[in-house]
């Protein structure tokens, strides 16, 4: 083979791998692909499960997708109404959860793992089955969802006549069609969907294959500076007021305290979720002043790139009084306040990281537009 010709088939190579990353989407009139999954109660599920079902809906989505969450409660409203009319709903992950950084979880309390897939489930509530292909992705790419999440509507002889979107809007208040209701009603009635295929909005698929800029996206972290500064009473009483227009998590810890360095890391990565949105996370050392080498350096060994302050007095209890007259001054100690400072979550003692996840995630979507 020439120089030429193994350059040329390199170059094809790549662009076959550039355009396989995302599959094509199964056609209309097409065969329901057949699945072999796990399920989050436990299950496997397969195809022929559903043989029951006058229609089969498939749904494509996932934990982390703000998107795919605004449909959540939509979804199980589908089921119950459609359920007892012979409609069966199954829920497909696709998403590697190697494949999703942490700055694309800034939306949700939980990523795309099997065992967080568990807990959402059971957060929520969901009527039907959850089920994860984020090892493989064989069934994912044998359908090829573009978006979380994506919806495939199959007959009774499971040949698809609606895929696309659940309907015209993410915001409830603002859906004026509803394509996936529309297209069932059709069905059960012997009618064709009035819409066949629409296009969908949401986040992209994770496909397997982005460990790699994963990895990349934690470097440029840990690359970041770690600083620390001294803070006195009246920078004390400043943090608590806050005012910087953003939701501002705040730790009391030290680095003589068990439970403060064991959960340190959870706060550093809920910094690195969350810091897109409005949000901060500011740490406070009740260690002494003459301590500051050692702090430091446990705080760049955790990559803390936050802000971070230090006790400026060893006149701990003027410091504390500053901050939160009530606090009796047992570390760790974590405050969420509010942009106008009000306190929205307190724990005095370890944090539970996904109430704590739950918590901020909450607090930033009532401010959202609606």
């Amino acid at each position: 083979m020439t120089t030429l010709r193994r350059c040329l088939l390199s170059l094809l190579l790549a662009a076959g791998l550039r355009a396989a990353e995302q599959p094509p989407t199964l056609p209309l009139g097409a065969p329901a692909p057949d699945f072999d999954l796990p399920g989050v109660d436990g299950r496997q599920y397969r195809l022929a499960d559903f043989a029951h079902a006058r229609v089969l809906v498939v749904v494509f989505t996932c934990n982390h997708c703000p998107t795919a969450q605004y449909y959540e409660e939509r979804l199980k409203q589908i089921v119950t109404d459609y359920r007892p009319r012979g409609v069966a709903l199954v829920a497909i992950s696709p998403n590697d959860p190697r494949s999703v950084r942490l700055d694309e979880l800034g939306w949700t309390d939980l990523s795309d793992s099997f065992e967080e897939m568990k807990l959402r489930a059971e957060h929520r509530g969901f009527n039907f089955p959850y089920l994860y292909d984020g090892d493989t992705e064989t069934a994912s790419r044998a359908y090829g969802p573009v978006a979380t999440p994506h919806v495939f509507v199959f007959d009774t002889a499971r040949k698809l006549r609606y895929v696309g979107a659940v309907d015209d809007s993410e915001r409830p208040q603002h859906v004026k069609v509803h394509y996936l209701r529309d297209a069932l009603d059709a069905l059960l009635e012997g009618r064709e969907p009035p819409v066949q295929q629409t296009k969908v909005v949401g986040c992209s698929v994770k496909w397997a294959g982005k460990a790699d800029a994963v990895k990349a996206h934690l470097d440029k972290l840990a690359a970041e500076p770690v600083t620390l500064e001294k803070a006195d009473a009246a920078a004390l009483a400043a943090l608590r007021r806050n005012g910087s227009g953003k939701f501002r998590l705040v730790n009391f810890w030290a680095t003589w305290c068990a439970p403060c360095v064991a959960e340190f890391g959870d706060l550093v990565t809920i910094h690195r979720m969350y810091r897109h949105r409005d949000f901060e996370f500011v740490s406070v050392s009740v260690n002494r002043p003459d301590e500051e080498p050692a702090v430091l350096a446990f705080l760049k060994k955790q990559q803390a790139s936050n802000r971070n302050l230090l006790f400026a007095s060893t006149d701990r209890e003027a410091l504390m009084n500053a901050f939160d007259p009530d606090w009796a001054g047992a570390v760790p100690y974590t405050v969420l306040l509010s942009p106008e400072g009000e306190v929205v979550y307190r724990q005095l003692g370890s944090v539970d990281a996904l109430a704590l996840r739950r918590a901020i995630v909450r607090a930033l979507n009532e401010r959202k537009p609606w």
